[in-house]
């Protein structure tokens, strides 16, 4: 690795738990040193990996021994397993920072906490950007042609997010592909379309809307890329809707030297939209879209594209693929658990009538979906909004609790100002 003093260090952060993480690596170190960023003395590149070994029944073998080549072009490699997880809580309950309870709220189990360490970590090591990137998600974009044949282009996502991120606090990208996970579904006399259109209303929030998904439907699940968007290549500032800056948790770049600005990620245990709750969070936080994409692989049908094998065409994520149905249900679990802090949070005047209105929606909606499947595994969503519902209260308490823990974590790391984390965490 390179010994260099630079101008910017700027940290990429994957939350992984997939066999072909090494594959992704060298897709995006390959894209770096394309753009030009690879032995750019201006800029330092670290990489911060934290990975879970049960997601996928992953060893340490598919994260570590990166290829010499690849730890030649970067500045550092960081790895954030559970046990660096754990000795940094016990270090910071121990300096008096935090508390146990607030230790497991900030650091504990689950997506958005993963997220926290590694901008934690981040810190530690005087990171000015931090970039997140999910090991489902790939540098190139697909366009459609009025012939049949796809045109793929290569995307700048460091460098966009590097032009952009030193004059706002937060950058976030475009998607593409499949960014969806509910499948291509033909609708018949039992789930018609405004069947579905009640479901997902009832689910959604302002980024999972009816208009939106029904779009995404008509080509078969895929969202191909804007060409006019790439064609001006003009940052945009995100505007709040209902008390929420809507960014999502992939393609997104934190100015860690405007980190007083930057709650923590949380969701409630079990459910999605660590994203969403940030996004409530942003008041008075300079958000920017940045125009560049991330291909986003959903269902995990497209990995040779890391090996720079283009398809011609995508096809539709189909409803009668056991996984797709699967990924469609934890999905909706993850959206409707999250569902009644969101509203609590975003609409506490008018809290209890919408609550009643997800209800009514449900009943009516999710006896025709199981219907539609073959199965009566979609009853768990009603029963879990129903549980998540009167849960609310403490969900929000915690919410509150995480941010409060945060700050006091911010202050004592810049105050120490620890340069050196761990050299067990550093890859040589």
């Amino acid at each position: 690795m390179n010994n260099k003093s630079d101008n910017i260090k700027l940290g990429i952060g994957f939350i992984t738990g997939r066999k072909n993480f090494k594959n992704l690596i060298k897709t995006y170190i390959n894209n770096w040193n394309e753009c030009g960023l690879i032995g750019n003395n201006n800029i330092s590149l670290n990489l911060f990996i934290a990975y879970d070994l049960n997601y996928y029944a992953t060893t340490e073998g598919d994260y570590k021994d990166l290829d010499q080549e690849i730890l030649d072009m970067v500045d550092s490699v960081n790895y954030i397993d559970e046990t660096a997880i754990s000795n940094e809580k016990r270090k910071l309950i121990k300096n008096g920072v935090i508390n146990q309870k607030e230790a497991e709220l900030v650091f504990g189990e689950g997506y958005g906490r993963k997220r926290n360490a590694v901008v934690h970590f981040a810190l530690k090591f005087n990171i000015n950007y931090l970039l997140f990137i999910d090991d489902d998600e790939y540098p190139v974009v697909p366009m459609e042609t009025e012939v049949s044949d796809l045109i793929w282009k290569g995307q700048s996502v460091v460098a966009t997010h590097l032009k952009y991120i030193a004059n706002a606090d937060i950058t976030h990208g475009y998607h593409c592909g499949y960014i969806s996970p509910i499948p291509n579904l033909k609708f018949n006399t039992i789930l018609q379309e405004e069947d579905f259109k009640i479901f997902i209303e009832a689910v959604s929030n302002d980024i999972i809307s009816w208009d939106s998904l029904r779009k995404k439907m008509k080509t078969g699940g895929i969202t191909f890329a804007d060409k006019q968007m790439l064609k001006s290549a003009q940052a945009s500032e995100v505007k709040e809707i209902q008390g929420a800056k809507f960014i999502s948790g992939s393609n997104l770049c934190l100015n860690l030297d405007h980190i007083d600005k930057i709650a923590p990620f949380y969701n409630p245990p079990g459910a999605r939209g660590e994203d969403t709750f940030l996004s409530t969070c942003l008041t008075d936080v300079k958000v920017l879209k940045v125009p560049c994409y991330t291909f986003h692989d959903g269902f995990l049908n497209y990995p040779h594209l890391l090996h720079g094998v283009l398809p011609r065409l995508l096809k539709p994520a189909q409803s009668y693929s056991q996984q797709i149905q699967q990924r469609f249900l934890k999905a909706s679990l993850g959206w409707i658990r999250y569902k009644p802090l969101f509203l609590y949070i975003t609409q506490p005047k008018q809290y209890d009538i919408e609550i009643e209105k997800i209800y009514q929606k449900l009943l009516k909606s999710i006896p025709k979906i199981c219907r539609y499947f073959q199965t009566k595994e979609f009853i768990q969503i009603y029963t879990e909004f129903e549980r998540y519902h009167k849960l609310t209260r403490k969900h929000f308490d915690e919410f509150e609790t995480t941010k409060f823990a945060w700050k006091k974590v911010v202050n004592f790391v810049q105050s120490t100002k620890c340069e050196i984390l761990n050299d067990s965490l550093v890859e040589r």
